[in-house]
This record gives C-alpha cells, sequence and structure tokens, in this order.
C-alpha cells in the first residue's frame, strides 16, 4: 500500500498550534484511512502528497464563496487533488462547545478531511452516518494506540460533524 507523503502547514497568525504534533497525527490517520475501503479506488490512494493547510476565517471565507458559493466560514474544505484546509478560527470556537481542546478540534478537521479525499461523503444523512462512524473508528484507534492523544469527544449527540455540524449553542 502506497501512503501519501502528509504535511501541514500554518498559514494564520492568530492562533498558536503544534504542528509537529498534527503532522505526526496527520501521518498516522492517512494510513489509518487506507485501511478503510480497501478495494475502493479513491483520490487518497493515488496521491503522492497531501497538504494540510491550517488557515484564517477570513481565508476559508473566500475559499467557501469561490468554490462552494457559499457565505461565510467553514471548518474544513477537502480538494480532490490533495489539500485540506481547516479553518483554525473555526475551530477554536467549536471546541469548547462540542467539549474537545483546540488541537483536538483540529485532529477531527484533518481526519475529516482525509475521508473525503478517500471517498467518503456527508451530503446525505446516510452517507453522513457512514462517514461518522469511519471518523470514530479512525479516532479510536489513534486514541488506543498513542496514550499521548487527548480524549476527542466524539460528538455522538451530532447530527453530523466537519462542515456540516451544527454551530454550538452559547
Amino acid at each position: 500500500m502506497t501512503v501519501p507523503q502528509i504535511s501541514v502547514r500554518n498559514v494564520q497568525r492568530k492562533v498558536s498550534v503544534n504542528l509537529a504534533e498534527l503532522e505526526e497525527f496527520a501521518g498516522n490517520a492517512v494510513r489509518h484511512s487506507l485501511q478503510l475501503q480497501k478495494g475502493k479506488r479513491s483520490d487518497l490512494r493515488k496521491l503522492a502528497k497531501v497538504f494540510v493547510w491550517l488557515i484564517s476565517d477570513r481565508r476559508m471565507t473566500l475559499l467557501h464563496r469561490k468554490f462552494l458559493g457559499q457565505s461565510g466560514p467553514t471548518d474544513v474544505l477537502t480538494f480532490q487533488h490533495g489539500e485540506i484546509f481547516i479553518s483554525v478560527d473555526t475551530a477554536r470556537r467549536h471546541a469548547p462547545a462540542f467539549g474537545n481542546s483546540l488541537v483536538s478540534e483540529l485532529k477531527l478537521y484533518i481526519v475529516h478531511g482525509l475521508l473525503h479525499l478517500h471517498g467518503f461523503d456527508d451530503q446525505t444523512p446516510s452517507q453522513a452516518r457512514k462517514m461518522k462512524a469511519a471518523q470514530e473508528k479512525i479516532l479510536r484507534n489513534l486514541l488506543r494506540r498513542y496514550v499521548s492523544v487527548e480524549p476527542i469527544a466524539l460528538f455522538t449527540n451530532s447530527p453530523s460533524i466537519g462542515g456540516h455540524r451544527p454551530p454550538p449553542q452559547v
């Protein structure tokens, strides 16, 4: 099995993040993602490299409007050529409302983006349930394997995760 090289880059300046930890997590998450749907062809299987870009809400809003025609920021945008854009501002807002630390929320978004590259979708309730189950499986496996990874709330009460998760109630 060929595993794409993954890099995480922080291009926002508001929030400090541990890039080394996120990049190590992303490398493990890509291997776990590829263990799912073994016979299925996907963009993730074809890619030599995957880039995770940590960006601001301002940049995410521009991408969201340009590529999906929607206003405002979202948490994760994934492009089939191997780019995953994550809004750190959105993660920072959502994390406490969903019982996560910022780093845990970012890890969830990384898994979500990788699963999109691996052919998962969340446009229908059925697709969203399947994708959510795959996310939870990967996160549980990584939590068991790597003691340094802190617990991540798996949002079992939320109808969907990443990109379509309801905004936190304040």
